[in-house]
């Protein structure tokens, strides 16, 4: 005969396990003896056991009980069933970690390996966050409207990144968002910038965003997507 926490220590659980069992109708509860005690039975600490088994094996406490007395096929088959279950949420989860694990890398959630790659290597120029956030949700962005477009037009921004004088180009301009609009550099900068674009043709320019909404959504969802500085360099550019 064992008292509560004797049958614990017997079984390897806790006194309140003990006690939720209780609750849950898995395991009977004992009268009290002469002396106020509750007393178990070897037979108690036999289904504790099977139980402490059932639940370190994943099984819910909800089924525990309809598999304490089952036939062993009938054990066999709804232990089958949940491992599988078991497997399908060990999947979620990992799915759920990739996740994570992406989250912690950035950018490389929200955008493609290709993008994810040229956003690092604008950072490793010096580029603004500010610009980069603003280059990030515009992928986002084109990558959703035209993935066929995104995946040429990220190869030609890495082949551009690559010329020295456009990204020299692309740094000032980046610099250029904090200045006074006039500030006397615009002029020259726009000029630079007007110079370089008609010499250097674009391949991207021929290939338009195939759903033109994508275009006004970006501009309406990226309000630092323009300063006073860069609204004149975008005038003297097109004047």
């Amino acid at each position: 005969m064992f008292r509560i926490g004797q049958l614990a220590d017997y079984a390897g659980v806790t006194v309140k396990a003990i006690r939720h069992y209780h609750e849950r109708g898995l395991l009977a509860e004992p009268g009290r003896d002469s002396s106020g005690y509750r007393r178990y039975t070897a037979a108690h600490a036999i289904k504790l056991i099977k139980i402490r088994t059932l639940a370190h094996a994943g099984v819910p406490l909800a089924r525990i009980k309809d598999l304490l007395d089952t036939d062993p096929d009938a054990l066999t088959a709804a232990i089958a069933e949940i491992d599988h279950n078991l497997q399908d949420r060990i999947a979620q989860l990992q799915r759920t970690r990739d996740q994570l694990a992406q989250l912690r890398g950035g950018d490389r959630l929200f955008v493609s390996p290709q993008v994810a790659d040229y956003l690092d290597d604008l950072r490793k120029s010096g580029v603004s966050e500010r610009q980069i956030h603003l280059e990030r949700d515009g992928w986002i962005l084109v990558q959703t409207a035209s993935p066929e477009d995104a995946s040429l037009w990220i190869t030609e921004k890495h082949e551009l990144m690559d010329d020295p004088e456009f990204r020299a180009l692309y740094l000032e301009h980046d610099a250029a968002y904090d200045w006074s609009p006039d500030d006397p550099r615009l002029p020259a900068l726009a000029d630079r910038i007007r110079i370089w674009f008609t010499h250097h043709h674009s391949r991207s320019e021929t290939r338009p965003v195939h759903d033109p909404a994508i275009a006004r959504l970006a501009a309406q969802t990226q309000p630092g997507a323009s300063s006073p500085a860069w609204d004149r360099l975008a005038l003297l550019m097109n004047g």
